[in-house]
Protein backbone atom coordinates (compact mmCIF):
# COMPACT_ATOMS: atom_id res chain seq x y z
CA UNK A 1 0.00 0.00 0.00
CA UNK A 2 1.38 3.39 -1.00
CA UNK A 3 0.14 5.62 1.84
CA UNK A 4 1.34 8.79 0.10
CA UNK A 5 -0.61 7.91 -3.04
CA UNK A 6 -3.77 7.31 -0.98
CA UNK A 7 -3.39 10.64 0.81
CA UNK A 8 -2.79 12.38 -2.52
CA UNK A 9 -5.94 10.77 -3.99
CA UNK A 10 -8.00 11.76 -0.95
CA UNK A 11 -6.77 15.36 -1.15
CA UNK A 12 -7.48 15.56 -4.87
CA UNK A 13 -10.93 14.02 -4.48
CA UNK A 14 -11.80 16.40 -1.65
CA UNK A 15 -10.57 19.42 -3.61
CA UNK A 16 -12.42 18.32 -6.73
CA UNK A 17 -15.68 17.68 -4.85
CA UNK A 18 -15.42 21.08 -3.16
CA UNK A 19 -14.79 23.03 -6.37
CA UNK A 20 -17.27 20.91 -8.34
CA UNK A 21 -20.06 21.63 -5.86
CA UNK A 22 -19.48 25.37 -6.24
CA UNK A 23 -19.21 25.15 -10.03
CA UNK A 24 -22.45 23.16 -10.29
CA UNK A 25 -24.21 25.63 -8.00
CA UNK A 26 -23.05 28.66 -10.02
CA UNK A 27 -23.88 27.10 -13.40
CA UNK A 28 -27.19 25.81 -12.06
CA UNK A 29 -28.11 29.30 -10.81
CA UNK A 30 -27.59 30.70 -14.33
CA UNK A 31 -29.36 27.81 -16.04
CA UNK A 32 -32.42 27.74 -13.76
CA UNK A 33 -32.86 31.55 -13.78
CA UNK A 34 -36.01 31.85 -11.61
CA UNK A 35 -34.55 30.07 -8.58
CA UNK A 36 -31.03 29.54 -7.34
CA UNK A 37 -29.84 25.95 -7.14
CA UNK A 38 -30.17 26.07 -3.35
CA UNK A 39 -33.73 27.44 -3.56
CA UNK A 40 -34.64 24.78 -6.11
CA UNK A 41 -33.25 21.98 -3.93
CA UNK A 42 -35.06 23.41 -0.88
CA UNK A 43 -38.34 23.28 -2.80
CA UNK A 44 -37.58 19.72 -3.92
CA UNK A 45 -36.87 18.80 -0.28
CA UNK A 46 -40.20 20.32 0.79
CA UNK A 47 -41.97 18.41 -1.98
CA UNK A 48 -40.37 15.14 -0.77
CA UNK A 49 -41.47 15.55 2.83
CA UNK A 50 -44.97 14.74 4.12
CA UNK A 51 -46.99 17.96 4.38
CA UNK A 52 -47.02 18.01 8.18
CA UNK A 53 -43.25 17.34 8.40
CA UNK A 54 -41.88 20.26 6.37
CA UNK A 55 -40.06 21.78 9.34
CA UNK A 56 -36.80 23.67 9.00
CA UNK A 57 -34.99 20.79 10.72
CA UNK A 58 -36.39 18.20 8.30
CA UNK A 59 -35.62 20.35 5.25
CA UNK A 60 -32.08 20.90 6.56
CA UNK A 61 -31.67 17.14 7.09
CA UNK A 62 -32.76 16.44 3.50
CA UNK A 63 -30.30 19.02 2.18
CA UNK A 64 -27.43 18.02 4.47
CA UNK A 65 -27.13 21.53 5.89
CA UNK A 66 -28.02 23.53 8.99
CA UNK A 67 -31.37 24.79 10.24
CA UNK A 68 -29.97 28.35 10.18
CA UNK A 69 -28.97 28.06 6.53
CA UNK A 70 -32.42 26.75 5.62
CA UNK A 71 -34.08 29.53 7.62
CA UNK A 72 -32.23 32.16 5.53
CA UNK A 73 -33.21 30.37 2.33
CA UNK A 74 -36.87 30.06 3.35
CA UNK A 75 -37.01 33.75 4.33
CA UNK A 76 -35.77 34.76 0.87
CA UNK A 77 -38.24 32.42 -0.85
CA UNK A 78 -41.08 33.63 1.38
CA UNK A 79 -40.30 37.24 0.42
CA UNK A 80 -40.55 36.20 -3.24
CA UNK A 81 -43.94 34.58 -2.60
CA UNK A 82 -42.75 31.04 -3.40
CA UNK A 83 -43.41 29.61 0.07
CA UNK A 84 -45.20 30.55 3.26
CA UNK A 85 -44.74 29.32 6.79
CA UNK A 86 -47.44 28.06 9.12
CA UNK A 87 -47.30 26.82 12.71
CA UNK A 88 -46.65 23.09 12.98
CA UNK A 89 -49.61 21.04 14.17
CA UNK A 90 -47.22 18.46 15.65
CA UNK A 91 -44.76 20.72 17.47
CA UNK A 92 -45.72 24.11 18.91
CA UNK A 93 -42.07 25.29 18.66
CA UNK A 94 -41.74 24.46 14.95
CA UNK A 95 -43.09 25.80 11.69
CA UNK A 96 -44.00 24.01 8.49
CA UNK A 97 -43.07 25.41 5.10
CA UNK A 98 -45.67 25.24 2.35
CA UNK A 99 -45.10 25.88 -1.35
CA UNK A 100 -47.51 28.55 -2.64
CA UNK A 101 -49.34 28.41 -5.97
CA UNK A 102 -46.76 30.85 -7.37
CA UNK A 103 -44.04 28.57 -6.01
CA UNK A 104 -45.62 25.56 -7.72
CA UNK A 105 -45.74 27.39 -11.04
CA UNK A 106 -42.10 28.46 -10.72
CA UNK A 107 -41.12 24.94 -9.66
CA UNK A 108 -42.79 23.51 -12.75
CA UNK A 109 -40.82 25.82 -15.07
CA UNK A 110 -37.57 25.34 -13.19
CA UNK A 111 -38.01 21.55 -13.06
CA UNK A 112 -38.13 21.45 -16.85
CA UNK A 113 -34.96 23.53 -17.04
CA UNK A 114 -33.47 21.38 -14.28
CA UNK A 115 -33.92 18.21 -16.33
CA UNK A 116 -31.99 19.74 -19.21
CA UNK A 117 -29.33 21.06 -16.84
CA UNK A 118 -28.86 17.54 -15.46
CA UNK A 119 -28.67 16.15 -18.99
CA UNK A 120 -25.90 18.63 -19.81
CA UNK A 121 -24.12 18.08 -16.50
CA UNK A 122 -24.03 14.28 -16.81
CA UNK A 123 -23.80 13.92 -20.60
CA UNK A 124 -20.35 12.27 -20.46
CA UNK A 125 -21.53 9.52 -18.11
CA UNK A 126 -23.25 6.27 -19.00
CA UNK A 127 -26.10 4.85 -16.96
CA UNK A 128 -23.68 2.41 -15.33
CA UNK A 129 -21.26 5.22 -14.46
CA UNK A 130 -24.13 7.25 -12.97
CA UNK A 131 -25.16 4.29 -10.81
CA UNK A 132 -21.57 3.78 -9.65
CA UNK A 133 -21.14 7.48 -8.90
CA UNK A 134 -24.40 7.65 -6.96
CA UNK A 135 -23.44 4.61 -4.88
CA UNK A 136 -19.95 6.01 -4.20
CA UNK A 137 -21.35 9.42 -3.22
CA UNK A 138 -23.85 7.82 -0.83
CA UNK A 139 -20.99 5.82 0.70
CA UNK A 140 -18.90 8.99 1.03
CA UNK A 141 -21.86 10.90 2.51
CA UNK A 142 -22.06 8.39 5.35
CA UNK A 143 -18.42 8.93 6.45
CA UNK A 144 -19.71 10.10 9.85
CA UNK A 145 -22.27 7.33 10.27
CA UNK A 146 -25.20 9.45 9.06
CA UNK A 147 -26.99 8.13 5.99
CA UNK A 148 -28.30 10.54 3.39
CA UNK A 149 -32.04 11.20 3.56
CA UNK A 150 -32.36 11.19 -0.20
CA UNK A 151 -35.01 11.88 -2.79
CA UNK A 152 -35.68 8.35 -4.00
CA UNK A 153 -39.35 8.29 -3.03
CA UNK A 154 -41.99 10.19 -4.96
CA UNK A 155 -42.70 13.73 -3.91
CA UNK A 156 -45.80 14.70 -1.95
CA UNK A 157 -46.48 18.03 -3.70
CA UNK A 158 -49.97 18.25 -5.16
CA UNK A 159 -50.27 20.35 -8.30
CA UNK A 160 -53.59 22.03 -9.05
CA UNK A 161 -53.51 21.02 -12.71
CA UNK A 162 -52.51 17.90 -14.62
CA UNK A 163 -49.15 18.54 -16.24
CA UNK A 164 -48.66 15.04 -17.66
CA UNK A 165 -48.61 16.30 -21.26
CA UNK A 166 -45.81 18.74 -20.48
CA UNK A 167 -43.93 16.06 -18.51
CA UNK A 168 -44.24 13.67 -21.44
CA UNK A 169 -42.92 16.30 -23.86
CA UNK A 170 -39.96 17.10 -21.59
CA UNK A 171 -39.13 13.42 -21.08
CA UNK A 172 -39.22 12.73 -24.84
CA UNK A 173 -36.80 15.61 -25.42
CA UNK A 174 -34.59 14.38 -22.57
CA UNK A 175 -34.59 10.86 -24.03
CA UNK A 176 -33.72 12.22 -27.49
CA UNK A 177 -30.77 14.17 -26.08
CA UNK A 178 -29.49 11.19 -24.06
CA UNK A 179 -29.67 8.92 -27.13
CA UNK A 180 -27.75 11.51 -29.19
CA UNK A 181 -25.11 11.72 -26.47
CA UNK A 182 -24.76 7.94 -26.25
CA UNK A 183 -24.53 7.64 -30.05
CA UNK A 184 -21.78 10.29 -30.15
CA UNK A 185 -19.89 8.51 -27.40
CA UNK A 186 -20.16 5.16 -29.22
CA UNK A 187 -18.78 6.65 -32.46
CA UNK A 188 -15.61 7.82 -30.71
Amino acid sequence: MDIYRELFLMQQTYGTLFSLAHKIQMRGDKFLELLTSRQYMAMIAIAHLPEDETTLNNIARKLGTTKQSVKQLITIMENKGFVHVVPSKKDKRAINVKITQTGKEVLLVVSEKGIFFLEKLFNKLSTEELETMWNLLKKLYSFDGEEQDGFEEDGHLQMDEDHSELQMKVMKEFEKRRIQTINKRNKM
